[in-house]
């Protein structure tokens, strides 16, 4: 059963979701930390300490628990200390699934599940289908000024999984809470554009969507905290006031389907 805490379920991830997973803590605190005020910097520095003692390369599931916990609870330090993302709404103007590769493509509706949209595979697991990356979420006005700029890239071309209208983008960073639909998600690190997405930008120049290139344009991963359907239209709440009620068993899921 998932950690009635925060949500971390072993029984979903994979001897090789583990191993690479704890290589990936660092990066993931360090874009979680980026441009904090002192104040915050100061406040995550005991997290910061503990997850630097955590093992690498090992298949070793309470380190990663424990990466879990620390790394959502600096994201919620770093909100209530002032330093996240403000309270905002947009909507939901795509859900993309794909069997595999991209781009992905538009659906009504899908399940989010801990694992991620009920339908939707990768096709190169060794970046990833690791729990947190669940969920990979974009701008819509991000792409329609990409596609402006004469790119030829269009909603779920790049392979994200919700395509979002509304939100000021530049303060989603790892660490943010957004309720879509009936699910909770909490952002974790920038996704890193591949090769195979420069069929979308001109002159082939994918890292044009890289955080370290152009910050306030990439994609972002989530992580599931509450399951459930999401569907075109629906609500957006970044940092909503009022939390959804966890499903109770994956069964409802199932019967919801």
């Amino acid at each position: 059963m998932p950690c009635p805490t925060c949500a971390f379920d072993a029984a979903a991830w994979s001897a090789s979701d583990l191993r690479r997973t704890l290589n990936d803590v660092a990066p993931w605190f360090r874009q979680l930390a980026e441009d904090a005020p002192t104040d915050v910097l100061a406040a995550l520095e005991p997290m910061a300490t503990q997850l630097a003692a955590l093992p690498r390369g090992v298949v070793d599931a309470e380190a990663v628990h424990t990466a879990w916990q620390l790394l959502g609870e600096a994201g919620r330090i770093r909100h209530t200390m002032g330093a996240g993302a403000p309270t905002d709404t947009g909507e939901v103007v795509q859900v993309s699934t794909s069997p595999g590769g991209v781009p992905k493509l538009p659906v009504a509706k899908a399940l989010v599940t801990r694992r991620g949209l009920r339908g939707d595979k990768q096709a190169n697991r060794v970046h990833h289908g690791r729990p947190w990356q669940a969920v990979c979420l974009w701008s819509a006005d991000v792409v329609d000024a990409l596609a402006a700029e004469g790119h030829p890239v269009g909603y779920g071309s790049t392979g994200e999984n919700l395509t979002l209208r509304g939100l000021d983008w530049r303060t989603i960073r790892p660490g943010v809470r957004l309720h879509v639909g009936e699910a909770l998600l909490e952002t974790t690190p920038y996704a890193i554009p591949c090769k195979k997405n420069a069929q979308w930008f001109l002159d082939g120049r994918f890292r044009r969507m890289s955080h370290d290139v152009a910050p306030g344009t990439s994609r972002i991963y989530a992580r599931v905290l509450v399951e459930g359907f999401v569907a075109v239209g629906d609500r957006v709440v970044v940092e909503p006031l009022v939390l959804p009620a966890p499903r109770q068993a994956e069964e409802q899921l199932v019967l919801d389907a």
